[in-house]
């Protein structure tokens, strides 16, 4: 194990220093940032918005498992929905966001934040921001809940609730 030196500590600095420069900026160029992970060993890649919150009043958002091409044109379009008024109810279909494939949103349990949204708190270092997941069935219209679900798409695209189920709504009764 190396030992942490101030060179180190100073080049860490430096580089969350730049990253949130890029984080405000996309922001104020574009309305939001969209921070991009590739998957790996440990699951699928992931993108979330940052200064959503901070710009719109508009709650953070996160989606799972997309390709990196499609994952900030959805996250771009609900920015730019949301700041434009449009409220998105959890649990509620909207067909409207890509051809043919409808999505759904839910509440984040604060304690995914770290995970998922872990460069926000540059912009946000108190965590203090809310959050939503769209979440995305398979192109046949299958959720990661439904006991029908390909093998896997559970973990592909978990639910960040605390259940890692839907909590605000019951599946299959008041949502998908």
């Amino acid at each position: 194990m190396s030992a942490v030196t101030m060179d180190s500590l100073d080049t860490l600095d430096a580089r969350e220093d730049e990253l949130r420069e890029w984080i405000i900026s996309q922001g104020e160029q574009r309305g939001n940032a969209v921070i991009t992970v590739p998957p790996d060993e440990h699951g699928a890649g992931y993108s979330f918005t940052a200064c959503a919150w901070a710009l719109h009043e508009v709650p953070e958002a996160v989606v799972i498992g997309l390709p990196e091409e499609i994952a900030p044109v959805l996250l771009d379009a609900y920015v730019d929905r949301a700041a434009a008024g449009e409220r998105f109810v959890f649990g509620r279909l909207y067909h409207d966001f890509f051809e043919g494939v409808p999505v759904t949103f839910e509440r984040v349990a604060e304690g995914h934040y770290p995970e998922f949204f872990g460069s926000a708190f540059l912009v946000y270092p108190d965590g203090d921001f809310p959050a939503v997941q769209i979440i995305v069935p398979t192109p046949e219209g299958l959720w990661p809940w439904e006991e029908r679900a390909p093998e896997g798409f559970a973990t592909w695209q978990p639910v960040l609730t605390v259940s890692g189920a839907p909590e605000s709504w019951t599946p299959g009764v008041d949502g998908p």
